[in-house]
Protein backbone atom coordinates (compact mmCIF):
# COMPACT_ATOMS: atom_id res chain seq x y z
CA UNK A 1 0.00 0.00 0.00
CA UNK A 2 1.54 3.37 -0.79
CA UNK A 3 2.77 5.72 1.80
CA UNK A 4 0.60 8.42 3.09
CA UNK A 5 1.68 11.57 5.35
CA UNK A 6 -0.02 11.57 8.78
CA UNK A 7 -0.49 14.93 10.58
CA UNK A 8 0.99 14.94 13.99
CA UNK A 9 -1.74 14.46 16.58
CA UNK A 10 -2.82 17.32 19.32
CA UNK A 11 -0.80 16.15 21.73
CA UNK A 12 2.44 16.35 19.56
CA UNK A 13 1.38 19.54 18.82
CA UNK A 14 1.53 21.11 21.95
CA UNK A 15 4.74 18.95 22.92
CA UNK A 16 6.63 20.40 19.92
CA UNK A 17 5.48 24.34 20.62
CA UNK A 18 6.76 23.40 24.47
CA UNK A 19 9.90 22.58 23.46
CA UNK A 20 10.56 25.17 20.92
CA UNK A 21 9.89 27.59 24.05
CA UNK A 22 12.42 25.21 26.26
CA UNK A 23 14.59 26.22 23.57
CA UNK A 24 13.85 30.08 23.85
CA UNK A 25 14.28 30.17 27.77
CA UNK A 26 17.53 28.03 27.04
CA UNK A 27 18.84 31.11 24.97
CA UNK A 28 17.94 33.55 27.26
CA UNK A 29 19.67 31.75 30.67
CA UNK A 30 22.87 31.33 27.97
CA UNK A 31 23.16 34.90 27.64
CA UNK A 32 22.54 35.49 31.44
CA UNK A 33 24.79 33.28 32.27
CA UNK A 34 27.27 34.73 29.88
CA UNK A 35 27.39 38.01 30.76
CA UNK A 36 27.59 37.14 34.67
CA UNK A 37 30.91 35.18 34.13
CA UNK A 38 32.29 37.83 32.38
CA UNK A 39 31.11 40.69 34.59
CA UNK A 40 32.76 37.95 37.61
CA UNK A 41 35.84 37.27 35.27
CA UNK A 42 35.02 33.37 36.48
CA UNK A 43 32.62 31.34 34.81
CA UNK A 44 32.69 28.81 37.39
CA UNK A 45 31.27 31.25 40.32
CA UNK A 46 28.79 32.37 37.74
CA UNK A 47 28.01 28.64 36.82
CA UNK A 48 27.63 28.17 40.81
CA UNK A 49 25.16 30.97 41.44
CA UNK A 50 22.73 30.12 38.39
CA UNK A 51 22.84 26.48 39.56
CA UNK A 52 22.89 26.85 42.86
CA UNK A 53 19.90 29.33 42.60
CA UNK A 54 18.00 27.19 40.83
CA UNK A 55 18.35 24.17 43.19
CA UNK A 56 17.23 26.61 46.06
CA UNK A 57 14.22 27.39 43.87
CA UNK A 58 13.01 23.88 42.55
CA UNK A 59 13.35 22.45 46.20
CA UNK A 60 11.52 25.00 47.84
CA UNK A 61 8.76 24.33 45.13
CA UNK A 62 8.54 20.49 45.36
CA UNK A 63 8.43 20.28 48.84
CA UNK A 64 4.84 23.22 48.19
CA UNK A 65 3.30 21.19 45.72
CA UNK A 66 1.23 17.41 46.16
CA UNK A 67 3.29 15.95 43.34
CA UNK A 68 6.70 17.08 44.64
CA UNK A 69 6.39 15.66 48.09
CA UNK A 70 5.22 12.03 46.24
CA UNK A 71 8.01 12.43 43.78
CA UNK A 72 10.42 12.19 46.49
CA UNK A 73 8.32 10.01 48.59
CA UNK A 74 9.10 7.57 45.42
CA UNK A 75 12.59 8.13 45.10
CA UNK A 76 13.09 7.65 48.85
CA UNK A 77 11.65 4.11 48.29
CA UNK A 78 13.30 4.01 45.04
CA UNK A 79 17.01 4.44 46.48
CA UNK A 80 15.66 2.17 49.45
CA UNK A 81 14.83 -0.83 47.48
CA UNK A 82 17.19 -0.26 44.50
CA UNK A 83 14.97 0.26 41.77
CA UNK A 84 16.13 3.33 40.70
CA UNK A 85 19.73 2.68 39.30
CA UNK A 86 22.58 5.25 39.96
CA UNK A 87 23.04 5.97 35.90
CA UNK A 88 19.25 7.96 36.88
CA UNK A 89 20.62 10.21 39.35
CA UNK A 90 23.57 11.66 37.01
CA UNK A 91 21.70 13.78 34.58
CA UNK A 92 22.86 16.64 36.63
CA UNK A 93 26.45 15.99 34.88
CA UNK A 94 25.26 17.39 31.44
CA UNK A 95 23.67 20.57 33.21
CA UNK A 96 26.69 21.33 34.99
CA UNK A 97 28.46 21.34 32.33
CA UNK A 98 26.05 23.33 29.81
CA UNK A 99 26.36 25.86 32.51
CA UNK A 100 29.95 26.30 32.95
CA UNK A 101 30.40 26.67 29.12
CA UNK A 102 27.18 29.42 28.41
CA UNK A 103 29.09 31.19 31.64
CA UNK A 104 32.82 30.24 29.88
CA UNK A 105 31.42 31.28 25.84
CA UNK A 106 28.28 32.85 25.38
CA UNK A 107 29.80 36.41 26.42
CA UNK A 108 32.29 36.35 23.82
CA UNK A 109 30.99 34.40 20.96
CA UNK A 110 27.67 35.69 21.61
CA UNK A 111 24.16 33.12 21.51
CA UNK A 112 23.97 32.06 18.36
CA UNK A 113 27.67 30.64 18.14
CA UNK A 114 26.90 28.80 21.41
CA UNK A 115 23.59 27.23 19.99
CA UNK A 116 25.97 25.83 16.65
CA UNK A 117 27.61 23.65 18.37
CA UNK A 118 24.88 22.14 20.53
CA UNK A 119 22.78 21.87 16.70
CA UNK A 120 25.21 19.37 15.66
CA UNK A 121 25.87 17.80 19.65
CA UNK A 122 22.13 17.38 19.63
CA UNK A 123 21.28 16.64 16.46
CA UNK A 124 23.79 13.18 16.65
CA UNK A 125 23.21 12.60 20.43
CA UNK A 126 19.33 12.66 19.72
CA UNK A 127 19.57 10.35 16.58
CA UNK A 128 21.83 8.11 18.73
CA UNK A 129 19.90 7.82 21.94
CA UNK A 130 16.57 7.77 19.78
CA UNK A 131 17.98 4.38 18.01
CA UNK A 132 19.27 2.56 21.08
CA UNK A 133 15.98 3.03 22.81
CA UNK A 134 17.92 4.85 25.66
CA UNK A 135 14.87 7.56 26.07
CA UNK A 136 11.46 7.13 27.89
CA UNK A 137 9.80 6.90 24.94
CA UNK A 138 11.84 3.16 24.11
CA UNK A 139 13.05 2.95 21.08
CA UNK A 140 12.17 5.30 18.17
CA UNK A 141 12.82 4.69 14.85
CA UNK A 142 15.02 6.75 12.43
CA UNK A 143 12.79 6.93 9.62
CA UNK A 144 13.64 9.29 6.26
CA UNK A 145 12.31 12.20 7.53
CA UNK A 146 13.98 12.24 10.97
CA UNK A 147 17.20 11.66 9.24
CA UNK A 148 16.93 14.30 6.56
CA UNK A 149 15.63 16.41 9.45
CA UNK A 150 18.94 16.01 11.54
CA UNK A 151 21.21 16.88 8.02
CA UNK A 152 19.09 19.83 7.58
CA UNK A 153 20.49 20.86 11.17
CA UNK A 154 23.45 19.67 10.20
CA UNK A 155 23.58 22.05 7.58
CA UNK A 156 22.40 25.02 9.58
CA UNK A 157 25.69 24.26 11.52
CA UNK A 158 27.66 24.51 8.16
CA UNK A 159 26.12 27.69 7.01
CA UNK A 160 27.31 29.15 10.72
CA UNK A 161 30.43 27.95 11.01
CA UNK A 162 31.69 28.79 6.89
CA UNK A 163 30.04 32.07 6.36
CA UNK A 164 30.10 33.71 10.04
CA UNK A 165 32.10 37.10 10.24
CA UNK A 166 33.62 36.53 13.23
CA UNK A 167 34.11 32.59 13.08
CA UNK A 168 37.77 32.30 11.97
CA UNK A 169 38.94 34.49 14.98
CA UNK A 170 37.22 31.86 17.28
CA UNK A 171 39.35 29.18 18.93
CA UNK A 172 38.26 25.74 17.98
CA UNK A 173 38.12 24.83 21.56
CA UNK A 174 35.34 27.22 21.92
CA UNK A 175 33.27 25.73 19.25
CA UNK A 176 34.22 22.20 20.84
CA UNK A 177 33.12 22.08 24.03
CA UNK A 178 29.04 23.52 23.16
CA UNK A 179 28.82 20.37 20.54
CA UNK A 180 30.19 18.38 23.58
CA UNK A 181 27.29 20.23 25.85
CA UNK A 182 24.62 19.20 22.73
CA UNK A 183 25.28 15.67 22.74
CA UNK A 184 25.50 15.74 26.46
CA UNK A 185 21.79 17.90 26.93
CA UNK A 186 20.49 15.09 24.73
CA UNK A 187 21.73 12.20 27.12
CA UNK A 188 20.81 14.64 30.07
CA UNK A 189 16.83 14.73 28.00
CA UNK A 190 16.77 11.46 27.89
CA UNK A 191 18.24 10.52 31.72
CA UNK A 192 15.97 12.53 33.57
CA UNK A 193 12.79 11.57 31.57
CA UNK A 194 13.50 8.21 32.63
CA UNK A 195 13.85 9.37 35.73
CA UNK A 196 10.47 11.27 35.58
CA UNK A 197 8.78 8.26 34.78
CA UNK A 198 10.27 6.15 37.87
CA UNK A 199 8.93 8.70 40.23
CA UNK A 200 6.23 10.18 38.76
CA UNK A 201 7.01 13.90 39.22
CA UNK A 202 9.19 16.07 37.19
CA UNK A 203 9.96 18.22 39.80
CA UNK A 204 11.55 15.02 41.51
CA UNK A 205 13.87 14.30 38.14
CA UNK A 206 14.57 18.38 38.20
CA UNK A 207 15.54 18.32 41.90
CA UNK A 208 17.95 15.77 41.36
CA UNK A 209 20.07 17.27 38.56
CA UNK A 210 20.23 20.38 40.33
CA UNK A 211 21.98 18.83 43.04
CA UNK A 212 24.08 16.84 41.32
CA UNK A 213 24.77 19.85 38.66
CA UNK A 214 25.40 21.80 41.91
CA UNK A 215 28.05 19.45 44.05
CA UNK A 216 29.78 19.17 40.73
CA UNK A 217 30.05 22.84 39.99
CA UNK A 218 30.72 23.51 43.57
CA UNK A 219 33.72 21.77 43.56
CA UNK A 220 35.19 23.00 40.11
CA UNK A 221 34.52 26.24 40.87
CA UNK A 222 36.93 25.70 44.00
CA UNK A 223 39.61 24.58 42.53
CA UNK A 224 39.45 27.09 39.78
CA UNK A 225 39.61 29.69 42.52
CA UNK A 226 42.40 27.73 44.12
CA UNK A 227 44.36 28.10 40.55
CA UNK A 228 43.66 31.44 39.30
CA UNK A 229 42.11 33.55 42.27
CA UNK A 230 38.94 34.77 43.58
CA UNK A 231 35.85 36.10 41.30
CA UNK A 232 35.29 40.04 40.63
CA UNK A 233 32.50 41.80 43.46
CA UNK A 234 29.11 40.45 42.67
CA UNK A 235 27.53 42.72 40.17
CA UNK A 236 24.19 44.73 41.46
CA UNK A 237 21.78 43.77 38.61
CA UNK A 238 18.90 41.89 39.25
CA UNK A 239 18.43 39.84 36.57
CA UNK A 240 21.90 38.38 35.87
CA UNK A 241 20.69 35.84 38.72
CA UNK A 242 17.60 34.67 36.98
CA UNK A 243 19.68 31.63 35.09
CA UNK A 244 18.61 29.38 38.01
CA UNK A 245 14.81 30.34 37.93
CA UNK A 246 14.88 29.94 34.09
CA UNK A 247 16.54 26.41 34.16
CA UNK A 248 14.40 24.71 36.44
CA UNK A 249 11.42 25.88 34.29
CA UNK A 250 13.06 24.33 31.35
CA UNK A 251 14.46 21.42 33.02
CA UNK A 252 10.51 20.31 34.51
CA UNK A 253 9.35 20.80 30.91
CA UNK A 254 12.36 18.32 28.76
CA UNK A 255 11.41 16.35 31.57
CA UNK A 256 7.72 16.08 30.88
CA UNK A 257 7.83 16.75 27.03
CA UNK A 258 10.68 14.24 26.41
CA UNK A 259 8.36 10.90 26.72
CA UNK A 260 6.21 12.81 23.82
CA UNK A 261 8.32 13.96 20.87
CA UNK A 262 11.39 11.32 21.30
CA UNK A 263 14.87 12.88 22.30
CA UNK A 264 15.83 14.08 18.34
CA UNK A 265 12.64 15.60 17.70
CA UNK A 266 12.31 17.48 21.21
CA UNK A 267 16.28 18.40 20.57
CA UNK A 268 15.27 19.60 17.19
CA UNK A 269 12.13 21.94 18.60
CA UNK A 270 14.31 23.41 21.16
CA UNK A 271 17.12 24.26 18.91
CA UNK A 272 14.81 26.19 16.74
CA UNK A 273 13.76 28.17 19.56
CA UNK A 274 16.94 28.37 20.80
CA UNK A 275 18.27 29.72 16.93
CA UNK A 276 15.20 32.58 16.87
CA UNK A 277 15.58 33.81 20.50
CA UNK A 278 19.35 33.83 19.61
CA UNK A 279 18.73 35.68 16.43
CA UNK A 280 17.19 38.50 18.77
CA UNK A 281 19.05 38.79 21.28
CA UNK A 282 22.47 38.88 19.00
CA UNK A 283 20.76 41.71 17.04
CA UNK A 284 19.66 43.73 19.95
CA UNK A 285 23.06 43.13 22.11
CA UNK A 286 25.76 41.74 19.44
CA UNK A 287 28.84 39.99 20.90
CA UNK A 288 32.56 40.80 20.09
CA UNK A 289 32.71 37.40 17.78
CA UNK A 290 29.25 37.52 15.98
CA UNK A 291 28.37 35.68 12.89
CA UNK A 292 26.65 38.14 11.67
CA UNK A 293 22.78 38.83 11.35
CA UNK A 294 22.53 37.77 8.01
CA UNK A 295 24.41 34.37 8.42
CA UNK A 296 21.80 34.07 11.76
CA UNK A 297 18.40 34.34 9.63
CA UNK A 298 19.65 31.96 6.79
CA UNK A 299 20.79 29.46 9.92
CA UNK A 300 17.18 30.10 12.07
CA UNK A 301 15.49 29.36 8.47
CA UNK A 302 17.37 26.35 7.87
CA UNK A 303 16.99 24.71 11.30
CA UNK A 304 13.00 25.45 11.28
CA UNK A 305 13.00 23.50 8.12
CA UNK A 306 14.67 20.47 10.27
CA UNK A 307 11.93 20.56 12.57
CA UNK A 308 8.77 20.92 10.21
CA UNK A 309 10.59 18.25 8.38
CA UNK A 310 11.29 15.60 11.21
CA UNK A 311 8.02 16.38 12.98
CA UNK A 312 5.21 16.96 10.71
CA UNK A 313 6.03 14.49 7.77
CA UNK A 314 6.05 11.29 9.45
CA UNK A 315 4.48 8.73 7.03
CA UNK A 316 1.96 5.54 7.64
CA UNK A 317 1.11 2.43 5.83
Amino acid sequence: MAETQAPPAPSLWLALAGSVFVGVLTAVQARINGQLGVRLDHPMAAAVISFGSGLLLVTAVALLVPSGRRGFAALGRGLRERTIPWWMLIGGAAGALTVATQSLTVGIVGVSLFTVGLVAGQTVGGLAIDRIGYGPGGVVPVTVPRLVGGALALVAVAVMLLAGEGVADVPVWILALPLIVGVGLSWQQATNGRLRQRVGSPLTATFVNFLVGSTLLVVGALVVTILTGPPRPLPAEPWLYLGGALGVVYIVMSAALVAHTGVLLFGLGAVSGQLVASLVLDAAWPAPASPGLAVEIVTVAIALCSVFVAGFWRTRR
